[in-house]
């Protein structure tokens, strides 16, 4: 994501990042934001930051969020919460509108 520009203030794309970031990991069930290792789901996705953040012509964000969760947990409920935690820290902090949060559970972790 470029900088984001809105009323006379710029952002630059690591900050929304982080946001994003630290709402995720409020999440309960969420063991990682990115993938540590664990149990794999689907493939071997590299590691990483684990977020995408890209903003459409209309200034609304659309947010990937790649996650490891902790085993016994329901994936659909910690995918709502994210949409949902992620949705309201990027429009308190932010000011903008996120049209989408797409959740990818990457990994299982066991404690």
């Amino acid at each position: 994501m470029s900088e984001l520009n809105l009323e006379g203030m710029a952002i630059a794309p690591g900050v929304v990042e982080t946001i994003v970031s630290l709402a995720v990991r409020e999440v309960e069930g969420v063991v990682s934001v990115g993938s540590a290792g664990g149990l794999r789901l689907f493939g071997n996705r590299q590691g990483g930051q684990g977020i995408e953040v890209t903003a459409d012509e209309n200034d609304e964000l659309h947010v990937d969020v790649h996650v490891d969760v902790r085993y016994g947990i329901s994936l659909p409920k910690v995918a709502e919460d994210i949409r949902t935690s992620v949705a309201d820290a990027v429009t308190s902090q932010v000011g903008l509108k996120v049209a989408a949060v797409d959740v990818y559970v990457e990994a299982v972790q066991f404690e």
